[in-house]
């Protein structure tokens, strides 16, 4: 049994990291951070934990050692405490987007800013176990992945591997979010009176996940849109491009076969009928798998690529624990097999 201590607990993802390791077999959630929560039992603020758990938040300054540490902080924070944390724990999963990009003028290109710990940024693993399986089973450090590049690298992840796409030609990608990726603080934007019944895209061009898709794809020029929805979770990637000339459908098939035969959590959605012929992510709210759709123009070779997920858990929290199987050699799946609720 690993012990686990989750830095930021009070926060969505800190409440799913709860969710999933409470429950997780091989694993003992033995401290639960929070300043702003202290001294407060967990279910307190996450009421989903009721009977499940009597532990209370505990002072970030207190840290015990423990196996393996998640850092469910606001982005920006773990860089400048990543010694103190190495001190307390041989394995450290950071959610935030402090370790997810390669170099530090890569990073200060997209955040603005230079980078507090730059010799620490290549001593972590991307942790998306769909591209780095092998990378994470000998690794010491993992970064979060962005909820929005994950479902944007998972709808290429086909089409990137099998070599298909016309790589000089730009890729787009639509995503339609729910509330729950702006966080746990309240902001003008996430007010329910002014975000409720709203279509809303906020950034048309520029989001900082982009990088991460540039660089886990390869792909020089990609654009991602956001569009705020009546979600609470979720996240739809439609992902447009162009495949070489020559590739037809039955390639898509194979290639899109292929991904899903090799990773537990990626299912194929592409039907003939019934009203969930293509991903949609409202069903797999709690769920740890990324539902693939795929279609394409033969004429043109306008291909879409279509990936759901839900933010919190394939988006955060689920690839998180996924990555902590992987690095502490337990089974990929252990403690992610819940497949969502219908109807929900």
């Amino acid at each position: 049994m690993i012990k686990a201590t989750i830095i930021g607990a009070s926060g969505y993802t800190g409440g799913e990291l709860l969710r999933l390791l409470i429950a997780h077999p091989e694993a003992e959630v033995v401290q639960a951070t929070s300043r702003q929560k202290l001294g407060e039992y967990l279910y307190q603020t996450h009421p989903n934990l009721r009977k499940q758990t009597s532990l209370k938040f505990t002072d970030p300054a207190d840290l015990q050692p423990t196996d393996v540490l998640f850092l469910a902080l606001p982005h920006g924070q773990a860089q400048h405490n990543i010694e103190n944390y190495a001190a307390v724990a041989e394995h450290i999963i950071d959610l935030s987007a402090d370790f997810r990009l390669r170099g530090p003028d890569f990073y200060k290109q997209w955040y603005g800013e230079p980078h507090a710990a730059p010799n620490w940024m290549d001593k972590f693993v991307y942790g998306l176990p769909e591209l780095y399986r092998e990378e994470l089973k000998s690794a010491k450090y993992v970064s979060g992945v962005g909820c929005n590049a994950t479902a944007t690298n998972l709808g290429l992840l086909p089409l990137v591997k099998a070599g298909l796409l016309e790589t000089d030609l730009p890729i787009i990608a639509e995503l339609k979010v729910g509330s729950s990726e702006g966080g746990a603080a309240v902001n003008p934007g996430s007010h329910h009176p002014e975000r409720s019944h709203t279509v809303r895209t906020y950034a048309p061009y520029g989001h900082r996940h982009t990088a991460e898709v540039i660089q886990e794809s390869g792909l020089a020029d990609v654009s991602l849109t956001m569009t705020s929805v009546g979600l609470v979770r979720g996240a739809l990637a439609t992902v447009h491009g162009k495949v070489k000339d020559g590739v037809a459908l039955k390639d898509l098939w194979k290639a899109y076969r292929s991904v899903a035969s090799e990773n537990p959590f990626l299912r194929i959605v592409k039907e003939r009928r019934g009203i969930y012929r293509v991903p949609e992510p409202k069903i797999l709210a709690g769920s740890n798998y990324a539902d693939l759709g795929f279609d394409l123009n033969p004429k043109t070779g306008h291909v879409i690529s279509i990936c759901a997920i839900d933010n919190l858990m394939k988006g955060a929290s689920g690839s998180a624990v996924q990555s902590m199987n992987l690095m502490l050699g337990f089974d990929e799946t252990l403690g992610l097999e819940f497949m969502g609720l219908h109807p929900i």
